[in-house]
């Protein structure tokens, strides 16, 4: 009986030792990071408004990813000349509370639409001098064609949708025009009168 007891004792321990290295060389080679990564990572929408200059290398190390082969990007600029007027200088006003609501609701629709991992929304207010950045805009996913078509529909909608207006100033006269959509209905319910009267002086303004 007492024999019995010590083999099996020592066949039990026989079996236990060797899986226990096992355990830990499976848990060594487990398959590389990426899988980690993609739970680990979470889709980041980064949206900002600022009078401080605008910087590319900034705006598109915020949405680099290890799980993405593409980063795609567009950059506004301040441009010389405007309808063949000499362009003197560029101002930026925007209404922030829906601004910053509206660009949410593009990049809520971008992700509807392409399978993209980060996008980030950076717009200067105030003056932009020429040649200098006024809205970066970059989007990283898998692959280009992604990130390519999102950035697109991104610059077109936030200039049909978001409530920024721009003042340019040429070498004799002064022009402002709306690159908000002209609905007024919309801004009724969603602007302080100040705003929703100053839509209307700068769509009249716009048309001469």
């Amino acid at each position: 009986m007492s024999s019995l007891e010590i083999s099996s004792s020592c066949f039990n321990q026989e079996t236990k030792l060797p899986l226990s290295p096992q355990l830990v060389e499976d848990s060594a080679f487990e398959p590389p990071g990426e899988d980690i990564n993609e739970v680990e990572e979470k889709s980041k929408d980064i949206i900002k408004f600022t009078s401080e200059q605008l910087s590319v290398d900034e705006v598109s190390q915020l949405v680099i990813s290890p799980l993405c082969g593409a980063i795609s990007l567009f950059v506004g600029t301040t441009r010389n000349n405007f309808e063949g007027k000499k362009v003197i200088s560029l101002e930026y006003e925007a209404y922030l509370p829906m601004a910053e609501n509206e660009v949410r609701k593009i990049c809520s629709d971008i992700r509807q639409k392409w399978p993209v991992k980060h996008i980030a929304v950076f717009h200067r207010l105030g003056l932009v001098p020429v040649s200098e950045a006024s809205i970066i805009i970059a989007v990283s996913s898998a692959h280009r064609t992604a990130s390519l078509e999102a950035v697109s529909y991104a610059i077109d909608t936030l200039k049909a949708k978001v409530p920024i207006w721009k003042k340019l100033e040429f070498s004799s006269v002064w022009h402002l025009r709306s690159a908000f959509c002209n609905s007024l209905q919309v801004m009724r319910r969603c602007l302080p009168v100040d705003h929703i009267v100053r839509s209307k002086a700068l769509h009249l303004v716009s048309k001469l």
